[in-house]
């Protein structure tokens, strides 16, 4: 990052446009899935997860992914109704931390994402009882089957467990690695995720 990018990152006053620029640097440089980011979940006693999932939207609401509701993460995000994610662009040497609520989104976006996924995909989405235990490999193949025969003429429609949720920033943190562990560090915060960001500052690394 040269100096006048570093200025303009510790100097930016809203949040989702440097998360789309730093996107876009990511989507140039990383060799693989740039909107890849680790999603932390609770259970109900409060026991975090985590795990991958691919960030598949982003406007100034907040930040989309997709999932089956019936699965671990599902079920905890419903439960709880928050999470974290954390995006690492390990060619850029930066990363991006969010936290906030969570919502459902609307049937018409699940349902437009939904189709375009790949046919085999959509499939996939049917055939698999995600998180829960899988006696055998064929078993799955066996569900495969199945619903390929099914829906072999015309449309997959979108199963009803499966939607999109977005995470609604109310804590937003830019990290840029910088030598000697002296690193750039600014966080955005506001009170709620409908509300303007009420503060910006600086951390220690």
């Amino acid at each position: 990052m040269s100096g006048s990018d570093q200025a303009e990152f510790s100097e930016a006053d809203e949040p989702f446009d440097l998360f789309d620029r730093w996107m876009a640097d990511a989507t140039a440089s990383e060799p693989n899935d740039p909107n890849a980011m680790a999603l932390s979940t609770v259970d109900a006693d409060g026991l975090p997860n985590v795990r991958m999932v691919l960030l598949k939207g982003v406007d100034v609401r907040g930040f989309v992914f997709y999932t089956n509701t019936e699965s671990q993460k599902g079920v905890e995000l419903l439960g709880a109704g928050k999470a974290a994610a954390v995006f690492h662009w390990k060619s850029l040497h930066r990363q991006v931390r969010v936290r906030g609520p969570v919502e459902r989104v609307t049937d018409a976006e699940a349902d437009a994402y939904f189709a375009s996924r790949a046919r085999s995909s959509r499939i996939g989405a049917w055939a698999s009882q995600q998180s829960r235990p899988l006696e055998t490999r064929f078993a799955l193949e066996k569900a495969v089957a199945f619903y390929t025969a099914k829906y072999a003429i015309g449309e997959v429609p979108r199963p009803p467990h499966w939607t999109g949720f977005r995470i609604l920033p109310t804590y937003l943190e830019f990290w840029h690695d910088r030598p000697f562990r002296l690193h750039d560090r600014v966080v955005f915060r506001r009170e709620r995720p409908e509300g303007p960001w009420t503060t910006k500052e600086r951390l220690y690394p």
